[in-house]
């Protein structure tokens, strides 16, 4: 016989499982964002957290807990919604899961079963923030964070990121590729497959560190080709979202959610990191690309696409929000996964030609107080004749 309080904790998930999502009234005309956070601890099964059998776990204690479900790559199949989340035990070590909903908006139930990734490399400790390409080669393809220990450091926190590839078919069966190489950079984090061919090879957005943390000389979010997937590796690296100055990128920035086919260009939404007194600030940024030339910046309004709002800005790692999964459907509608404080999962939902409206009729950032004085200025004495003319 189950223990009580199991029927109880049931019970509790299940109104937690079945709650609909609803809008926000945040408005900027860009999105909609959503009163309820799409996936969160509570909502990882409770046999994944407790012996459920009384004679030893007579207490119904949890033994294995769960502190965070974020970061989520995300791909629409066969009509319904998956999220492949980072789901961080108490251990701290995460691991990979797959939720599905049947709109897209609530209803994330995990499956039974986490990911069980092919364990080839032995040195990697941490795997996380797996971004999903549903890849013209008929591949679906995950790339994600490969941590290990840097042994070459006495520092008991130094690390080492590379980028590992796995593919699929069905996010079932998953078969693990060698790690990304690039040659130009020690380390990788936030990549990104392209899901189309371009000149005939893949194409990854990488972003180049000179440390785990820290990204040295690596200068924005880069572009590079490789002719085998199976043993990736790429000589060069072009920078196609550069960090600037005082600016949202100032400290880091990287590409984020798989980029997705509008009318005018590629859509991109990025990260990007600024140093502040309470510490970094992670927050999102779009622009375009080329249609043909992906590696090639057509689009780049100024300033933040999204930010954390509200207790959204509370959690493990406070003030951030972090994207790495995205869906844009062939009627035009966009569903953009974001983690906020790497603690929990929402939804914010758009339209293609609403981005590209925010993406080429936003104004760039002109980097200079002074500019950006003008800049609204030019706006204000605008609107201020228009509702003068429309008395």
């Amino acid at each position: 016989m189950l223990h009580k309080q199991y029927y109880v904790e049931k019970d509790k998930q299940e109104k937690l499982l079945s709650r609909k999502n609803v809008k926000s009234d945040f408005y900027n005309g860009i999105y909609d964002r959503y009163i309820y956070p799409v996936l969160t601890r509570e909502h990882a099964p409770i046999h994944w957290r407790y012996d459920l059998n009384p004679k030893t776990n007579p207490n119904f204690m949890e033994r294995l807990g769960i502190n965070a479900v974020m970061n989520s790559g995300a791909i629409e199949l066969n009509g319904k919604y998956y999220l492949v989340a980072r789901v961080e035990g108490n251990d701290r070590k995460s691991f990979f899961a797959v939720a599905e909903s049947d709109n897209g908006i609530d209803g994330f139930r995990f499956w039974d079963y986490p990911v069980v990734l092919p364990d080839t490399c032995s040195y990697e400790t941490n795997v996380y923030d797996m971004r999903l390409t549903k890849h013209e080669d008929g591949w679906i393809y995950g790339v994600f964070c490969s941590e290990s220990k840097d042994t070459t450091s006495s520092d008991l926190s130094a690390a080492v990121a590379e980028a590992g590839i796995v593919r699929t078919k069905d996010l079932k069966a998953w078969e693990r590729l060698d790690n990304l190489k690039t040659l130009q950079s020690p380390q990788q984090r936030n990549v990104v497959l392209h899901p189309e061919f371009v000149d005939g090879k893949y194409a990854f957005y990488t972003r180049p560190m000179d440390g785990f943390i820290e990204t040295g000389s690596g200068g924005g979010i880069g572009f590079g080709l490789c002719d085998d997937i199976e043993h990736a590796v790429i000589d060069e690296e072009k920078i196609i979202s550069r960090r600037v100055y005082h600016t949202l990128t100032e400290a880091k920035n990287g590409a984020g959610a798989v980029p997705f086919k509008g009318k005018k260009c590629w859509i991109h939404i990025a990260h990007g990191v600024r140093n502040t007194a309470a510490g970094l600030r992670y927050v999102l940024y779009a622009f375009g690309t080329d249609l043909k030339d992906p590696s090639k910046l057509i689009a780049n309004p100024s300033g933040v696409f999204l930010v954390p709002l509200g207790n959204e800005r509370v959690g493990d790692v406070s003030n951030v929000v972090f994207t790495n999964g995205a869906i844009a459907k062939d009627n035009g509608d966009v569903y953009i996964y974001y983690a906020s404080s790497d603690t929990r999962m929402h939804v914010a939902t758009t339209t293609i030609d609403k981005l590209e409206d925010y993406l080429f009729n936003t104004p760039e950032d002109p980097l200079r107080s002074p500019d950006c004085v003008k800049q609204r200025c030019d706006l204000i004495e605008k609107n201020l004749k228009f509702l003068q003319d429309n008395k």
